[in-house]
């Protein structure tokens, strides 16, 4: 088991990574920077769910969330423009 002490500062480490992730794809203009942050909101949450002691779950949100969500979110932007129009 690990140290309690331990186990809070890596929860304050990743809220931190969360929350810093969330802000940034919500405030960048250039859409794929804002994919960027998305993947690294969801690779953090993956270790989140690592550290709960659910590693199906945290793999499963790897593979979805930063792989395939990414990946089409990618593609579309491409088709299209990566900077957001404001009117």
């Amino acid at each position: 088991m690990i140290n309690e002490t331990f186990f809070w500062t890596i929860q304050v480490l990743i809220a931190i990574a969360l929350l810093g992730s969330s802000i940034a794809a919500i405030r960048f203009k250039n859409l794929i920077s804002a994919v960027i942050a998305m993947a690294v909101f969801s690779l953090a949450l993956s270790v989140e769910f690592y550290v709960l002691q659910a590693p199906d779950v945290a793999i499963a949100e790897a593979g979805v969330g930063a792989g395939l969500t990414t990946a089409m979110y990618l593609l579309a932007i491409r088709n299209t423009t990566d900077e957001e129009v404001v009117e």
